[in-house]
């Protein structure tokens, strides 16, 4: 064979070889096994080749190492690559190698050419980020942090959380099988007896096998205030259905046993559903989803316990919080602030921390800054205490992979406000009698009518909420067979004084009951304030206002129907006072048809003077009563009421008897 034909042999099987592990590696990340896919694109790695050096950096990204991937961003870049991401992310990668004076050149230069909307949107955010880190970086604060040594291996901890003397923490310590998404082994969740920081390692165990499934990730834990029930995540088995799934599951302490888990009922369908946090009433769950509907990336969402203690009602918690970027592991620390991590707010690089403060109707968010953050990954946080908690970094000089880290607030002005709204919700009993009622849906809105929180009375009909300074508020309670009650409540000007505070926690209640009424057909009920001038059925402004309430019960209360009467006293004819009181009535059902209410719902009737309420009266005070203007229910669809509360509670798919005693 000559030299020439040795050479085309030789290229020809370089060729072929190079293509067969191309092949597996576009398998490989297409399956989200990104470690193999990295060895099998090394392998047939072209270095002029912006295509392949683009997915070899893709792949670092996905397997959550975007420092790595910088160089073949370059590559791809600099052989003039058509994907426009390749451009933003090799911004991000800069940025998280710390190298910011590049990243911001390598933004702007893009952004002169970019022709891909979605990506150039991406692109200014981050360099309106990068133009902002420098007063993150001088802001003030008092934080110090140090690396729990005492429980980090050089594999992974991560997402601490404390509840009564023990750490929970999520780690593949033990080593074993491979995930191949990440090319580290599956991860399993652990506990530990610990006084603060203080870690007791002789006391160190692997949580049940009824939670840690053997070759299964184990994600991030939350547990109830009682202890009794779990939430953690759990996903990304590595087989070929389900790899990039993660779901929210679900567990109970019974009979000295956890039991069986069970997803709950708030996961997407092939979604990511992780990082779960249970707020301190137990009556909201934070978790983080990469659902449809989203701003883009992973987004925080909330859920609530409804009255059959299932969760339910999910919402995204809305560009105050979420970005294009990614937003995980909430935490509500009952400081009245949320904390969460991101990389789409402004930011050092990778996943930072973050303080959301409400107040004025407004949601404030402050980087907590260096030291907690820095130019890698810095997510997790938990308080024990409103001026120590544990947090997660794979920040360099760490024990391994990811680390767990304390932290001290050293902050000498450090003074925490909660403000509490409560109240009972109440109906009239046989006697007339004021008395609690049960199982009656309460919901804070703001005065934009945006659902805040909801809770459900227990037997006792008491609800709690964390209200905010310097803000309005409409409370909403609402039951089936009642009339919804709306009340409007206020903490403007009823803010403390955080400067003449001495301790490091105060607490201001607010306190507000709810009465309502049950729905009872063809029962009259007087309207008040309800005048009009002598001899005209013209709504007066007074008479306004108060048709405004009626107007307000008809929107809360979309499954009645009523008839609306005028009364009159017995000073003229029996024909006038026919016409007359028929006239204000319809006056009125006109006036709150004006007012967007479906004019099939009411009836206009005037009855005169043939139902007076005193007869034979004599003096005004006495003619006044019977002159009045009443409404009544004629028709209640109890089925469209069910059907009302069915459709909150659609999203619940749970099984019967399982969150009940939370």
């Amino acid at each position: 064979m000559t030299q020439l034909s040795k050479f085309f042999s030789f290229f020809l099987i370089t060729a072929l070889v190079s293509c067969s592990a191309s092949k597996k590696a576009n398998k490989s990340f297409e399956a989200g096994e990104y470690s193999d896919a990295i060895y099998q694109y090394e392998k047939s790695l072209k270095p002029g080749d912006p295509e392949s050096n683009f997915q070899l950096a893709e792949a670092y990204r996905k397997s959550n190492r975007i420092q790595e991937a910088e160089p073949y961003y370059l590559a791809a870049v600099d052989a003039g690559i058509d994907n426009e991401s390749a451009y933003y992310y090799y911004a991000v990668a800069l940025k998280a190698n710390d190298d910011l004076k590049r990243a911001n050149k390598v933004l702007e230069d893009y952004l002169k050419k970019g022709q891909d909307d979605a990506i150039m949107a991406l692109a200014e955010r981050e360099l309106n980020n990068l133009d902002k880190l420098p007063e993150i970086e001088t802001r003030v604060n008092y934080f110090r942090v140090k690396n729990l040594e005492a429980i980090n291996t050089e594999f992974a901890e991560y997402s601490p959380f404390y509840h009564a003397g023990k750490l929970y923490f999520t780690s593949n310590r033990h080593g074993g099988k491979i995930y191949k998404g990440t090319g580290t082994p599956f991860t399993d969740i652990y506990v530990v007896n610990t006084r603060g920081a203080n870690v007791d390692l002789a006391t160190l165990e692997e949580l049940s096998p009824v939670v840690n499934e053997p070759n299964v990730n184990l994600g991030s834990i939350t547990i109830s205030g009682d202890g009794n029930t779990i939430i953690f995540a759990k996903g990304n088995s590595g087989k070929s259905t389900g790899a990039s799934e993660v779901n929210l599951y679900f567990t109970r302490y019974r009979n000295g046993n956890w039991q069986t888990p069970r997803p709950l009922s708030v996961n997407g369908q092939d979604t990511w559903d992780s990082t779960p946090a249970i707020s301190p009433d137990g009556k909201t769950l934070y978790f983080s989803s990469n659902r449809e509907g989203g701003f883009g990336g992973l987004d925080i969402y909330t859920a609530s316990l409804n009255r059959r203690g299932r969760w339910v009602d999910v919402r995204n918690m809305g560009e105050n919080i979420n970005t294009p970027g990614n937003e995980i592991f909430p935490y509500a620390g009952g400081t009245g602030k949320l904390y969460f991590s991101s990389d789409g707010w402004p930011g050092f690089g990778g996943l930072d921390i973050f303080e959301a403060t409400r107040a004025g109707g407004q949601v404030k968010l402050e980087n907590l800054g260096a030291p907690i953050n820095s130019n890698a990954d810095d997510f997790g946080l938990y308080l024990f205490n409103p001026s120590r908690g544990f947090f997660t970094s794979n920040r360099k000089g760490g024990k391994g992979d990811d680390d767990i880290y304390t932290f001290v607030n050293d902050d000498p002005e450090l003074r925490i406000v909660n403000y509490w709204l409560s109240g009972t919700t109440l109906t009239r009993d046989e006697n007339n009698e004021l008395v609690p009622l049960s199982n009656t849906k309460v919901v804070l809105r703001d005065m934009k009518d945006n659902i805040i929180d909801e809770k459900f009375t227990q037997v006792d009909g008491k609800y709690r909420f964390r209200v905010y300074s310097e803000e309005e508020y409409n409370l909403v309670a609402e039951k089936e067979e009642y009339f919804t009650t709306r009340i409007d409540f206020s903490t403007i000007g009823k803010s403390a004084d955080k400067a003449s505070l001495e301790k490091m926690i105060t607490n201001v209640e607010f306190e507000v009951d709810l009465p309502l009424d049950q729905i009872v057909v063809d029962k009259p009920i007087v309207l008040n304030n309800i005048y009009y001038d002598l001899n005209k059925a013209d709504i007066k402004p007074e008479a306004a206002e108060e048709l405004d309430k009626l107007v307000t019960l008809m929107q809360d209360n979309p499954s009645i129907n009523i008839e609306l009467s005028s009364h009159t006293d017995v000073r003229s004819s029996h024909d006038y006072n026919m016409n007359l009181s028929q006239r204000r009535a319809q006056s009125a059902v006109n006036y709150i048809a004006s007012q967007g209410i479906e004019g099939r719902r009411m009836i206009a009737k005037g009855y005169g003077e043939t139902k007076l309420i005193i007869q034979n009266a004599t003096t005004e005070k006495q003619h006044q009563v019977n002159r009045r203007t009443e409404f009544k229910v004629t028709k209640y669809n109890k089925k469209f009421a069910q059907k009302h509360a069915e459709d909150y509670d659609e999203s619940d798919r749970f099984f019967d008897d399982v969150e009940d005693s939370q």
